[in-house]
């Protein structure tokens, strides 16, 4: 159990990390009230699950530790939802309604999509 913690504690470090770093690299770069930086890294997230997930589907050998380290520690730590929701306030609160409806459906669908895709290119691959 003990290792399991670890696997999952040191994925989670190293994807809020990566999160906050690349979020802020995004936003910077975009110069946009429409929070993109969360945005893609929850997309990019997503895509990632999916391939962790579809090469666990497609190998019985893949190690569960690594599963463990990359999809509940890593992309657990790498996507956020909390912000997300607080994003969404935020834009609410602006009087924002487009930009937070477009930012919900695109969220969700596209995350669902690039998850789906993540396990598909495991598959073709």
């Amino acid at each position: 159990m003990l290792k399991n913690l670890l696997l999952v504690g040191t994925g989670g470090f190293i994807g809020s990390i990566l999160r906050f770093l690349s979020s802020k690299m995004i936003q910077n770069n975009v110069g946009s009230s429409f929070p993109f930086g969360t945005f893609i890294v929850n997309i990019s997230g997503c895509f990632l699950i999916g391939i962790v997930y579809g090469l666990a589907e497609k190998d019985p050998s893949f190690p569960p530790g690594w599963k463990l380290f990359l999809a509940t520690g890593f992309c657990g730590g790498f996507t956020t939802f909390s912000t997300f929701a607080n994003e969404n306030l935020a834009l609410l609160k602006e009087g924002d309604i487009f930009h937070f409806l477009m930012y919900i459906a695109l969220s969700v669908i596209i995350g669902i999509a690039s998850t789906f895709f993540g396990v598909l290119l495991t598959r073709i691959l």
